[in-house]
Parts: structure tokens; C-alpha cells; sequence
């Protein structure tokens, strides 16, 4: 039955956007990232990435992890500065152990900015981040 199903809370992984300097072009580049604060690995990790608005909607992106190791983080996607002024939802889906795991990390509109830098768990660097 429906209420017998248990969703587990998802907790200590993260979507951070980070802003860094890109040795081979020579330009600031804006980067999402999937961060791993848990202290397990995690498994089979999906992440199904899309922007939109009332009047937009880009492409759906996927991507694929076999593994994100405990205390890491791996790069999702570039990301386009005309992106920030649509939704950015990351869905996230991962098994840890025998038990799958989903969460959708949401920036919404204009808040991906300079404005909004904190620093970020484990990269040792400053970005927008979603718990």
C-alpha cells in the first residue's frame, strides 16, 4: 500500500554552482557540482537537470555516477550565465546501501549571482549552494 511505502530524508548532499577560473580558455566558468558530505559512498546516482520558466524550458540533461565515494564531490555540468534567469532544478536519485534515495535541489530564478557566494562543503571554494 501507498502508506506502507517509507521515503528516506535525504540529508548531507548537496547541488552547489561554483564560479572558477578556467586554466585552458582563460575564463571565469560557471560549474554545478553534486557534493557527497555523507560518510558512505553512494551508488548508481542519476541527476536529471532542467531550466525553466513561464515562457522557457531547455533541455533535459542527464547524467550518471556509477559511484560518488564518501567525502567527494563530482562536476555535473557547465553552466551558461543565461541560465540564472530560469528555475534550475537538479533531481537527484542514488541508492546508499539497498535503500534508493531522491531529492530535487531547486535555484530558483536570479539567485545564482555574486551576491549569493558562501563558502562550500568540502571544495574549499565559495558558490551558490541547495541542501
Amino acid at each position: 500500500m501507498k502508506k506502507d511505502i517509507e521515503i528516506p530524508k535525504v540529508e548531507d548532499v548537496y547541488v552547489a554552482v561554483v564560479n572558477k577560473y578556467n586554466d585552458i580558455y582563460k575564463t571565469q566558468d560557471w560549474n554545478a557540482y553534486i557534493i557527497n558530505d555523507k560518510d558512505v559512498d553512494l551508488e548508481v546516482v542519476l541527476i536529471v537537470t532542467s531550466g525553466y520558466s513561464d515562457k522557457k524550458m531547455t533541455s533535459i540533461f542527464r547524467k550518471k555516477l556509477d559511484v560518488l565515494p564518501k567525502k567527494s564531490y563530482a562536476k555535473i555540468e557547465l553552466m551558461q550565465e543565461d541560465l540564472f534567469a530560469l528555475n534550475n532544478e537538479f533531481k537527484v536519485t542514488f541508492f546508499e546501501g539497498n535503500t534508493m534515495h531522491e531529492k530535487n535541489f531547486l535555484f530558483r530564478k536570479n539567485t545564482i549571482n555574486e551576491k549569493a557566494l558562501q563558502n562550500i562543503p568540502l571544495m574549499k571554494v565559495k558558490g551558490v549552494l541547495v541542501k
